[in-house]
């Protein structure tokens, strides 16, 4: 039996933009109290995670640049938890994977995994802290402030998690998510207000994205301002954040999982599934047969969120790493969503395999959407039972008509074809990611 055959479809989104971003950097900074805050030649620890912020390079040069230039020693910390395998080597090694090296930015990187401890939050375990930034004069945290993808609170993934979590790095990490989700939103609040008294915090920089993976806006955050300002400008993230324009789908396929693309590699707020022991899922939309076909090269094997997932093919399978992974799920104590899902030779029959389990009698009755990955979702694909839902909504219009499934002779979607302007495809042309 065919495949139905898909169309183009543009969602416009409201999509504000920073156009010089490293000049709102170093305006962010230069606007601060950093000066009344830090003495003339402190050392400044500048933190830099795991997720695939735009222009982080940029940004971190810039943030550099500027406190070199008010009589700082500026260095940056690797604060990403227990990513990169939980090593310094391989949090290194993210880093560069962003363009953030000693050479790119100009100053030292340390990722060392030595911490202090601090004390104890409300459950007796101990606090965690990067050890280079303790020591160091004053910490500007940077980082991009966005829904959380595992629950929804006052503080969900931002300054106040980088601070706690980041920071925290390995050992830190898993104290915070050892009681789950209901320890996770208390310790956030709970630990990070305790951090933001005993460590020499200076300033706070948030970077806001649009749909279109691009900087919306740069905020200053004072240390003494955070826990409040943060909620609001959460609330401002999550109106700006990309999401499927459907309720209910029968078939979603996702051509890439990857830590670049969400820190869960499928991001629960545009799929609606969250898989976490005990946790309801998401409201919207609901998924019948949910696909992901590869894995991003930036993820380096980390296939965390495939057990998001209902198939997937046999070559992504092949190309997990399961140390990343375990590493990844034994900190956050989410086992469910490292689970592999059942494999299949090609995208082909992974596509018909959804199609014919997905509760329709007819393969042309599913309502199906194709999208690259959950971060890239201004162009999508859809089958012929979504046209109504198109036409009605004011952000969709449909940019090609209906055309058969691009596959090649080996039945694997061609993906660069589809979303040429793509992570993927810039990839494959040798394009530079934040282009």
């Amino acid at each position: 039996m065919s495949l139905p055959p898909i169309a183009r479809v543009r969602q416009a989104v409201r999509q504000p933009r920073v156009a010089d971003v490293p000049a709102a950097i170093a305006l962010a900074i230069r606007s601060s109290r950093i000066a009344d805050r830090i003495k003339p030649g402190g050392t400044v620890a500048l933190t830099v995670g795991s997720r695939g912020i735009a222009g982080i390079d940029q940004i971190a040069r810039a943030a550099v640049e500027t406190l070199r230039a008010l009589g700082f020693q500026p260095f940056v910390v690797a604060a990403m938890g227990s990513h990169g395998g939980g090593t310094a080597e391989g949090q290194r090694a993210l880093l560069a994977e962003f363009g953030v090296t000693e050479a790119s930015i100009g100053c030292p990187i340390r990722s060392a995994m030595d911490t202090v401890v601090l004390g104890t939050d409300g459950f007796g375990l101990p606090i965690h802290f990067d050890r280079n930034a303790f020591e160091a004069d004053g910490i500007v945290l940077l980082n991009r402030i966005k829904p959380h993808t595992s629950f929804t609170g006052r503080y969900e993934s931002g300054l106040l998690k980088m601070l706690t979590i980041g920071l925290g790095k390995r050992q830190g990490a898993a104290q915070v998510h050892k009681l789950g989700l209901p320890g996770l939103k208390r310790m956030l609040p709970e630990v990070g207000s305790f951090l933001l008294s005993k460590t020499p915090v200076a300033l706070g920089l948030a970077l806001l994205e649009n749909a279109e993976e691009r900087t919306a806006r740069v905020v200053a955050v004072e240390p003494e301002d955070l826990l409040d300002v943060e909620p609001r400008l959460l609330d401002e993230s999550r109106e700006l954040m990309a999401r499927l324009p459907f309720d209910q789908i029968d078939v979603l396929v996702v051509g890439e999982l990857g830590k670049n693309y969400s820190g869960t590699g499928l991001d629960p707020n545009v799929i609606g599934r969250q898989r976490v022991e005990t946790m309801p899922d998401l409201p919207r939309p609901i998924v019948t047969r949910l696909a992901v076909l590869d894995l991003s090269d930036e993820t380096r094997g980390n296939g965390l969120g495939i057990g998001l997932a209902d198939l997937t093919t046999e070559r992504l399978v092949k190309a997990l790493d399961p140390t990343p992974m375990r590493v990844n799920s034994m900190t956050s104590n989410f086992l469910t969503r490292a689970r592999v899902p059942l494999a299949l030779p090609s995208d082909r029959d992974v596509f018909a395999a959804c199609l014919d389990t997905c509760w329709r009698i007819d393969r042309a009755e599913a309502r199906m959407v194709i999208i690259p990955n959950t971060l890239e979702l201004t162009t999508l694909y859809v089958t012929a039972p979504l046209t109504a839902e198109v036409e009605a909504n004011d952000s969709l219009s449909f940019e090609t008509p209906f055309a058969p499934i691009p596959f090649d002779s080996a039945g694997t979607l061609d993906q660069e074809t589809l979303y040429p302007e793509s992570v993927r495809a810039r990839r494959a042309s040798g394009r530079n990611h934040g282009e």
